[in-house]
């Protein structure tokens, strides 16, 4: 890994209504793509406020680059911001936009020509270098905004939300661009969003926040694959998670039990022991429902539809209890079970995330 870029040392911040942010800490390393993910009012924009300097924390450093910039106002740091709403200035065509933190930071002219024509290539908008925002879609226009971003090379940037008010077609493509400039520049980016397919498909790194702290940090695999808790299992992604108590543990794999059946974990990836409690998260497209029993698992479930979703069909059934649960799979719309049918769920055992054992409740 290479070296730190950004600390976020025990940062605490209250606005008199409770802590928004609490004892967080956070290491960015150089070239690094961190985003912070989470539902609105769990503290991402005011972290990132906090790294720009637009706050201070109550308690708390930010170090950048081994520098204390705690203290430091906005335009004393190498960091520039990319916000959702554009912020162009109206009156200044594309060309003048780019150039506008050049200027303030007196740069010669032939410089500034040549970083702005630089900046426009970059981002695929050289032809538009004449026009008005206005004149611009709103996909034109991020890209404008993040070439003014970029023109004065800060150290990092920071980008809130900065996709969010286009279109789902417009957004996906323009993931991919950023992620394609931030790879070329090696500049450090932290992204803030609350759309976890924004965050897998574009982070090296992912912090899930939750009332102003930090959930789980991890790669995208990680987060989504070994969720720590039962909030990231069930903020990321689609899933079933079934609580029960282990029966045994046999080399490496355990049973677990509950009201509704029995079922199977691989329990390398947590320390189990027989009478514990835990969580099992079991992601949609990896649970399958057969017409009849699967060896390690006594999971009987009814049909209640199946519903053709694009490529896979849908099975939802409920469990014993009533718990609904749902299947995916590549089978045919016309050949899915029928509703009141019996079906077995399993899964892969080891693309099942154990929560739980030592750290259940977490």
């Amino acid at each position: 890994m290479s070296e730190v870029l950004l600390s976020l040392k025990h940062i605490s911040k209250n606005f008199g209504e409770g802590d928004v942010l609490s004892d967080i800490s956070l290491d960015v390393h150089k070239g690094e793509f961190v985003t912070l993910l989470g539902a609105s009012g769990c503290g991402k924009t005011t972290t990132l406020r906090i790294v720009s300097g637009l706050e201070t924390p109550d308690t708390g450093e930010v170090i950048l680059n081994g520098k204390d910039m705690t203290a430091l106002p906005p335009e004393s740091r190498p960091v520039n911001t990319v916000f959702q709403s554009y912020a162009l200035f109206p009156h200044m065509n594309v060309e003048k936009n780019v150039a506008y933190g050049l200027r303030v930071r007196k740069m010669d002219k032939a410089a500034q020509a040549a970083r702005v024509k630089e900046m426009l290539g970059l981002v695929q908008m050289s032809e538009y270098a004449k026009r008005m925002p206005a004149q611009l879609s709103g996909g034109q226009r991020q890209r404008i905004a993040i070439a003014r971003a970029l023109a004065p090379q800060p150290q990092l940037l920071l980008l809130d939300e900065p996709l969010g008010a286009l279109d789902l077609q417009l957004r996906r493509q323009m993931q991919v661009e950023l992620k394609r400039l931030q790879k070329k520049l090696g500049i450090t980016f932290i992204y803030i969003t609350h759309d976890q397919e924004e965050a897998i498909n574009m982070s090296d790194r992912i912090a899930v926040m939750r009332g102003g702290k930090f959930e789980q940090l991890g790669t995208p695999e990680e987060i989504y694959d070994r969720p720590k808790t039962r909030y990231v299992a069930q903020f990321i992604g689609r899933s079933t998670i079934l609580t029960g108590t282990v029966r045994c543990v046999n080399g490496g794999s355990a049973v677990i039990e509950n009201e509704n059946g029995s079922f199977s974990v691989d329990s390398a990836q947590a320390q189990l022991n027989a009478g514990e409690i835990c969580d099992v998260c079991v992601r949609t497209e990896r649970m399958r429902a057969a017409k009849e029993p699967v060896e390690g698992f006594n999971l009987p479930a009814q049909v209640r539809e199946a519903r053709y979703a694009g490529g896979t069909v849908l099975t939802y059934v409920n469990l014993k209890d009533g718990t609904e649960v749902v299947a995916e799979g590549d089978h045919r719309l016309c050949d899915a079970p029928q509703p009141g049918d019996t079906v077995y769920m399993h899964w892969n055992p080891a693309q099942a995330a154990v929560i739980g054992g030592a750290s259940h409740g977490a």
